[in-house]
């Protein structure tokens, strides 16, 4: 009987895994790098152990300083999380070599899975369909930038060049052309680098615009193995997924049976144990071939949970401890729709670039059906350590239409203060009509979401500006409320992103009203308590929550949120715009590769600098025409936010 597991991992998963590992009567220990020494793992958790400072490779990815934060608290079982050392086979032989019980499948079937190229390689044995694709020479090393070009020619474009490591959309180019392949290898190989620690990479066809649908599979120690019907995944945006939903809308029974039974037949075929994600693409005929194997539990299990009613990180504890599996095949049912929805602190309008600062307040939505895994709350850092996701936002319905209106209730009236986030993005895509109807394929962000001007951020309603005005005048009268306020006019200055708007606020008693440009709007206030307006808005009633941090003050309304600073007070200072020449660090992160040199002549939109963070590359572009005066970075360094990288001297205009 196991008594004690260690969670080595962090956020919403270590979070999770916490929560069934203490219902199950576990003791539970946390690890947690000195960035998380207040996280919310480390508060639920028995016990927790510092494992070193903030960068992955000196914490989490710490192999030694986990297994002797085990040693230390006495754990006797550790569970990987995803992600992170979740599938290093190595990791999980030093846990058995140590005399503890690796809560995830043997190491041998870890190794065949973790490589896209062997695992292609045992598939086709096993008689698992597959993509058809170069894995390299039968024998000997990796293939060269030369063998994957030679093969290119014969798979024909369009091809998907991939890592053979890992996941997560790194490392994975789409290729459509001879011309591009050359360049796109020498990026994947980087990204994967950065990554993964393996540069090898393989080719496959490119199936267009097809549904990527996953089988959950468990399997124990005593020959029995079933799968827990599909989630599909196809709404994704740079290979990484967006959505996922149980079950698939495109999938029929009969498919699901086929699917399933590859998939149980792919899980055998490597002798596995405990949770594993088989991925399929599936094309237009409804014909699937295997992607790859997760030897993990899967971001997206909640919505198999909420549809199966099974809890899955119990699954993996018996199986862990020897029991077989609680179900059969035939006993597995599926009832319902659920939807799941990553939130991320990230800016959609920016190019979806991650956002770091503190939460100022993080309220999840509540209601029938939902559920919210988290490993923040209010108070906490998004740091630029790790990935930004806030939460897993998850609906359950009767039915898919029941599901999708939750969802987009519950990502409605989830409140974000501090950072900036996706969340009316993704409650766009489900919302969207393609969406609704079930056909949204890989290709659906895209097709439906590129150049939308709905990403960009909205300009303020006079509705807005008067909330706005409204609850920075309560905080300022020093009052509660306005009911013993004389009649006052107050000129009101308020920043939204880089625009000033100059505001006329006439205030009476209860009566607010505010003049911008050529409109006016007029409010009157209910109630006031801390953080929450009630108004009447036209003779409706509604609130308004709010929360204000010096002179920035966050909102949200009927489903929208904004942001606004009161410079009323303060003088007008220059800044450098867009355009300045001035190219800055869009976040905290590590440069990798800078492509140009002083005396370069660059364009606008040209790629100067390439930047890692959050687990991503991100380029840094000139913001304008010229020469390269400066360069500021050498690739290895770390850089802060809005730290100059590369100043650029715009061109003498011709006869100045």
């Amino acid at each position: 009987m196991l008594k004690k597991l260690l969670i080595a991992n962090r956020g919403e998963i270590a979070v999770r895994v916490i929560r069934t590992a203490r219902a199950l009567g576990y003791r539970t220990v946390a690890v947690y790098s000195e960035a998380d020494a207040n996280a919310l793992h480390v508060e639920q958790a028995d016990e927790a152990v510092c494992i070193g400072p903030a960068q992955v490779a000196a914490s989490y990815l710490n192999a030694d300083a986990i297994l002797d934060a085990a040693k230390q608290t006495g754990a006797d079982c550790i569970h990987p999380g995803y992600g992170f050392l979740s599938e290093n086979a190595g990791f999980a032989k030093a846990i058995k070599q140590a005399g503890l019980t690796f809560v995830g499948p043997p190491e041998n079937a870890i190794e065949l899975m973790g490589s896209k190229r062997h695992s292609k390689i045992a598939m086709q044995k096993a008689g698992v369909p597959v993509v058809p694709g170069y894995e390299g020479p039968v024998k000997g090393n990796k293939a060269t930038d030369d063998e994957l070009i030679t093969a290119a020619k014969d798979i024909g474009y369009p091809l998907m060049l991939k890592a053979s490591a890992g996941g997560g959309g790194r490392g994975m180019r789409l290729v459509e052309s001879d011309s591009e392949l050359a360049d796109n290898i020498k990026r994947a190989r980087s990204e994967a680098k950065q990554a993964f620690g393996d540069d090898e990479l393989i080719l496959e066809k490119a199936v267009i615009e097809p549904r990527h649908v996953e089988i959950q599979v468990f399997a124990d120690r005593h020959g029995n193995a079933v799968y827990l019907g599909e989630r599909d995944c196809s709404v994704q945006r740079r290979h990484q997924k967006v959505v996922e939903e149980a079950p698939s809308p495109f999938v029929t029974p009969e498919l699901r049976k086929a699917m399933g039974e590859a998939a149980v037949k792919a899980a055998l075929a490597c002798g596995y144990e405990g949770a594993g994600t088989v991925e399929f693409l599936v094309d237009k005929d409804r014909n699937f071939y295997f992607l790859e194997m997760n030897t993990r539990l899967q971001v997206e299990h909640p919505v198999t949970e909420l549809i199966t009613g099974q809890d899955l990180v119990a699954w993996q504890l018996m199986v862990a401890e020897g029991q077989a599996l609680p179900l059969t095949q035939d006993e597995i049912q599926l009832n319902g729709h659920a939807i799941e929805v990553r939130l991320y602190a990230e800016d959609p309008a920016s190019g979806f670039t991650p956002q770091t600062g503190t939460l100022h307040q993080f309220t999840p939505a509540e209601g029938e059906g939902l559920r919210f895994d988290t490993g923040v709350r209010s108070g906490d850092v998004v740091s630029p350590h790790y990935d930004p996701m806030l939460a897993k936002v998850i609906a359950w319905g009767e039915n898919r239409d029941q599901a999708r209106r939750r969802l987009i209730r519950a990502l409605e009236d989830t409140t974000v203060f501090g950072v900036t986030t996706n969340r009316h993005f993704l409650s766009r895509i489900i919302a969207d009509d393609t969406f609704g109807a079930g056909e949204a394929t890989t290709a659906f962000l895209q097709q439906a979401f590129k150049n939308d001007p709905s990403l960009s951020p909205q300009p303020l309603t006079i509705r807005e500006l008067a909330l706005s005005a409204c609850a920075f005048s309560l905080n300022n009268s020093g009052q509660e409320g306005w009911s013993n306020a004389p009649a006052t006019v107050i000129p009101m200055k308020l920043q939204v992103d880089d625009e000033t708007l100059e505001l006329l606020v006439r205030r009476n008693g209860h009566t607010l009203t505010v003049s911008y440009s050529d409109e006016q709007h007029e409010l009157q206030l209910q109630t006031q308590e801390p953080g929450l307006l009630c108004i009447i808005d036209k003779g409706v009633r509604q609130q308004c929550q709010y929360h204000r941090d010096g002179d920035s003050l966050y909102l949200q309304a009927c489903g929208r949120s904004w942001s606004v600073r009161d410079i009323t007070h303060q003088p007008a200072a220059g800044a450098q715009g867009k355009g300045s020449g001035r190219v800055q660090a869009s976040m905290d992160g590590a440069i990798i590769d800078v492509l140009v040199k002083a005396g370069d002549t660059v364009q606008q939109g040209q790629t100067l600098v390439i930047l890692e963070a959050m687990k991503m590359e991100h380029p840094v572009k000139a913001d304008r025409d010229g020469t390269i005066s400066q360069v500021l970075a050498s690739a290895g360094d770390q850089v802060k936010r809005s730290q100059l990288l590369v100043e650029i001297t715009a061109h003498e205009k011709a006869g100045a």
